[in-house]
């Protein structure tokens, strides 16, 4: 394999097959069909639980899933080689990364829409759901503080990036309020959605022509108030419409991507070597797999599947194409961000990802390629930053209304009249979400405890896997594909956070360590209340 060409269709052909092929035998092991009705019509209460169009919930799902995920940890992970981090999306995205997220989605649909953590309680027990629901709202709120950050600083050094961004909202919220109207005509449908992709690409043409620029502080203020809005109204209204929109422009950049390969077809410069350890990172075994995260297997897919795409499936054959179909469009996403950067030398890339880091390396290397088919790279690579800002944006407000369910789901079962009234008034919970981010923003917390959130967020994977693994084996069903990846999963998060917890006790960063040390602790914890939940389902005494 000599070109960027051969990577692309080699890549899409299996991801593709595998949809087809494996995605079938896993959607028959979970044992999905609409016999039954899905929560969005049993539940149905215009603010959560809304029964959608599958394209619609695709796009909310693919845009809160995919963030800048898919693109940074591949892109960090190549000072390991391109060959073991194709290979490990490739696999990863196949065996674990779609099993885990349709899973998720199965065992929520099962389960009245509720989260992995209400799961957990169904299946192993009321502390076990406590435990992880503390350490998921904890992931969660970490998230928004760093995810705000991040879009306020791009805000700054983009202002045209941050009235595009502000124009999509007020579109989406028009799209919203239209589709409504309109209901299921399918053709009035269509052409709305015509309608709102061409202004949503217009928009980006004149976001860059009418720039705002306002301070740090107060586009934390703006932000966090744009995701208390979007964690409180109707779905339908706000996040699920512009969501929706938002993939197009993901859609659209992949498209411009393969269009650009196939007429620019670059050849694959960085060499094939594979490099075991990283100055910066560490060993291969297991940065690798905890640094490419997003684009093979995330836990925070897990949230989103059960938070909020489970309550608005309309029915259960639909959490096929959104859950195992939406992980592997991510995954050729993160095969394209590779793309972008092996036309360069191995030199030219540690050179580069250093100067620039790799969001604007992934710009610069795609916009070159896309300006191929006579587009301005200028214009070309400020599309693609603005793409990527745009999915950041939409992991902000899909992780509110996330944390806000979880509070929620927290204080269902505790006898605190107090926390119940607070946990179940949305606005309530929501504005403690809201400032729990800003007292962590002000803190400068966040910058602290980011280093330890790849290792987390595989950890969540893990927790997932078994949460699933328990739930099949109790419906005596073979759960063999999911054991295997959680495992796998276990072996590399408990690895990385013995070792993180190590380095940083040796650095004297005792906060670090003990954090580390902790949910090292979390993992055995809810793996014996799950060993235990199976050895009382089928009789053995403890």
């Amino acid at each position: 394999m000599n070109s960027t060409l051969s990577l692309l269709i080699i890549s899409g052909t299996i991801l593709l097959i595998a949809y087809f092929v494996y995605g079938k035998y896993v959607y028959r092991k979970f044992g999905l069909n609409n016999q039954k009705p899905s929560p969005a019509h049993t539940l149905k209460d215009g603010i959560d639980y809304i029964p959608s169009k599958p394209i619609v919930v695709l796009g909310h799902h693919f845009a809160s899933i995919a963030g800048a995920g898919p693109i940074v940890g591949p892109i960090i992970a190549l000072t390991f080689g391109w060959i073991p981090a194709v290979i490990w999306i490739l696999v990863g995205g196949i065996f674990f990364g779609a099993v885990h997220d349709l899973g998720s989605m199965a065992a929520s649909l099962r389960n009245e829409g509720k989260s992995i953590g209400v799961i957990i309680q169904n299946t192993i027990g009321y502390r076990g759901k406590q435990l992880f629901i503390l350490f998921s709202f904890s992931t969660l709120i970490l998230i928004i503080g760093v995810f705000a950050d991040i879009i306020a600083k791009t805000f700054i050094s983009n202002p045209g990036v941050a009235s595009a961004s502000l124009l999509f909202i007020l579109l989406a919220v028009a799209f919203g309020i239209v589709s409504k109207l309109v209901g299921d005509k399918k053709v009035a449908f269509v052409v709305i959605s015509i309608i709102g992709i061409a202004l949503m690409y217009y928009f980006v043409y004149l976001g860059m022509q009418i720039p705002i620029a306002i301070d740090y502080q107060l586009w934390i203020y703006i932000l966090l108030a744009y995701a208390f809005i979007a964690s409180v109204a109707p779905v339908s209204m706000l996040l699920q419409p512009r969501d929706y929109l938002n993939s197009f422009l993901l859609y659209g950049l992949i498209i411009a991507a393969v269009v650009g390969v196939v007429i620019a077809n670059p050849a694959i410069v960085m060499d094939s070597e594979v490099h075991i350890s990283s100055e910066n990172l560490g060993y291969i075994f297991p940065v690798l797999f905890v640094t490419i995260a997003c684009g093979a297997i995330s836990g925070f897919h897990s949230l989103v599947a059960s938070g909020t795409t489970s309550k608005q499936l309309d029915k259960e054959s639909d959490a096929k194409i959104v859950g195992f179909g939406g992980m592997l469009i991510e995954s050729f996403l993160a095969i394209i961000a590779i793309a972008a950067v092996i036309v360069l030398s191995r030199a030219e890339y540690l050179e580069k990802i250093e100067t620039l880091g790799p969001v604007p390396l992934f710009a610069n290397g795609l916009g070159n390629i896309i300006s191929s088919l006579g587009i301005s790279e200028d214009f070309a690579i400020g599309f693609v930053a603005l793409t990527v800002s745009a999915f950041a944006l939409t992991t902000l407000d899909t992780c509110t209304r996330l944390a806000r369910f979880t509070l929620q789901e927290y204080f269902e079962d505790i006898k605190n009249p107090i926390g119940a009234k607070v946990a179940q008034n949305r606005y309530l919970s929501t504005s403690v979400v809201v400032i729990l981010a800003v007292l962590l923003l002000g803190s400068g917390g966040f910058s602290i405890l980011w280093p330890i959130f790849g290792s987390a967020n595989q950890l969540l994977a893990a927790l997932a896997l078994l949460t699933i693994s328990v739930w099949l084996m109790k419906q005596k069903t073979n759960a063999t594909f999911v054991l295997i990846p959680m495992f796998f999963m276990f072996t590399v998060t408990l690895t990385s956070l013995a070792l993180f917890a190590w380095k940083n006790y040796q650095d004297q960063v005792y906060v670090l360590a003990g954090i580390a040390i902790v949910l090292f602790l979390l993992s055995f914890a809810l793996i014996f209340l799950a060993v235990k939940s199976i050895r009382k389902e089928i009789g053995l005494k403890n």
